[in-house]
């Protein structure tokens, strides 16, 4: 992180807290907190919706520069690898990086177009900040922040997940001379060199990772579930179905799940080699860890120098907690036309949750959110802050 945001807060002038370390809030009509993909195209339709940058809305990004989480991810994941990196609204992808250099790393090509198209669109993004805490001050939201700190009249909310991976709580996890990682922290398979690797996780970075390091040492492979394999992509219309049943859970304040769970896993031709030389022989979850390894319930034992942790993440929304938006079981209901709206306060859009949470869903989310809470403030057209 730099020691200086990219540039000064738009709104009002910074003011020195007072001994009681109380903070003179700055304000602004929206806050969008996050530039992912999700954030950034909230940002654009603010913008298209006639709001003033700096004054009406602001941007305010956690990481050090532009490319959302993105600019984290290991290296060998590139432009062949990866999914697909959807356009955003108003710059196709091409205007800034070649299609065809499918070598790049994608944590090298998205953050370059990321970059462009702040800079296309003037977009106000205020970084690196990072929210603290988000409290309800009655008519209007207080953003506190590790620099400046805000009060708006409403909040979209596009943080991701990438901040906040799940490792599961296995008896035993303490007493494991190996090394343990999540895929968050995941670089090479180079670094496993001669080394078990035990991967854990169904989900499609569980078999990508299990697929490079597989093939320079000897893995175990092991989920809770059995995966579930398709042999054609995915069209549109799966994309559709599985994006509703999310919906439907979020609906219902039940944690949304994952898409994939609802999709499968395409098996592509580097998968498809993988399994031929028998690195998809799945395991069943284990019971506990050892000092050396792990065991399953039926006393078989399996060594391991390292234990990967493909375990998936969990919403990063732990800055609203003050607001008590969450249900008994831990879900948030949802309302609105694209289910982007937090039913117990209307002022505060999730963006990139749920059935959003997809690069292309999160297009459509911010144009959803944007539109429906300018509209509940009494901003559109009039950019009131």
């Amino acid at each position: 992180m730099t020691d200086q945001p990219s540039a000064p807060p738009p709104v009002g002038e910074m003011q020195e807290p007072a001994a009681s370390e109380v903070r003179v809030a700055l304000k602004v009509g929206i806050v969008v907190i996050g530039a992912g993909q999700a954030g950034l195209s909230s940002a654009y339709h603010l913008r298209q919706l006639g709001l003033a940058p700096g004054r009406d809305y602001l941007v305010l990004d956690k990481a050090p520069g532009p490319g959302g989480a993105w600019q984290f991810r290991w290296p060998s994941l590139t432009l062949s690898t990866v999914n697909r990196v959807h356009d955003l609204p108003g710059l196709s992808f091409a205007e800034v990086v070649d299609p065809d250099a499918v070598d790049v790393q994608a944590s090298v090509a998205v953050p370059r177009y990321f970059a462009a198209y702040e800079k296309r669109f003037a977009l106000p993004v205020y970084r690196p900040v990072s929210v603290t805490v988000v409290c309800d001050r009655g008519d209007r939201l207080r953003i506190e922040t590790d620099r400046e700190t805000f009060s708006a009249r409403g909040i979209i909310n596009a943080t991701g997940t990438w901040e906040t991976p799940i490792i599961p709580d296995y008896p035993g996890a303490a007493l494991f001379r190996g090394r343990q990682l999540h895929a968050h922290d995941y670089k090479s398979a180079r670094d496993f060199a001669g080394r078990h690797v035990l991967v854990v996780g169904g989900g499609i970075s569980a078999l990508q990772l299990l697929d490079e390091i597989s093939q320079v040492t000897s893995t175990t492979w092991v989920t809770r579930r059995p995966p579930h394999f398709r042999d054609r992509p995915f069209t549109a219309e799966d994309g559709r179905a599985a994006v509703a049943r999310v919906e439907e859970r979020v609906r219902r304040g039940l944690p949304p799940g994952s898409i994939v769970s609802a999709t499968g896993i395409f098996l592509t031709p580097a998968l498809a080699a993988a399994r031929a030389r028998g690195a998809l022989e799945r395991l069943p979850m284990f019971s506990a860890i050892t000092e050396d390894g792990v065991v399953w319930e039926d006393g078989r034992r399996q060594k391991a120098d390292v234990i990967l942790w493909c375990t998936g993440f969990r919403s990063s929304l732990d800055h609203l907690g003050p607001l008590q938006l969450r249900e008994p079981g831990g879900g948030i209901v949802m309302t609105g036309r694209l289910a982007t709206a937090v039913a117990k306060d209307r002022r505060i859009h999730l963006v990139g949750y749920g059935p959003s949470a997809s690069t292309i869903g999160a297009n459509r989310a911010g144009g959803a959110a944007a539109r429906e809470l300018t509209t509940f403030l009494g901003m559109a057209g009039t950019g009131a802050a």
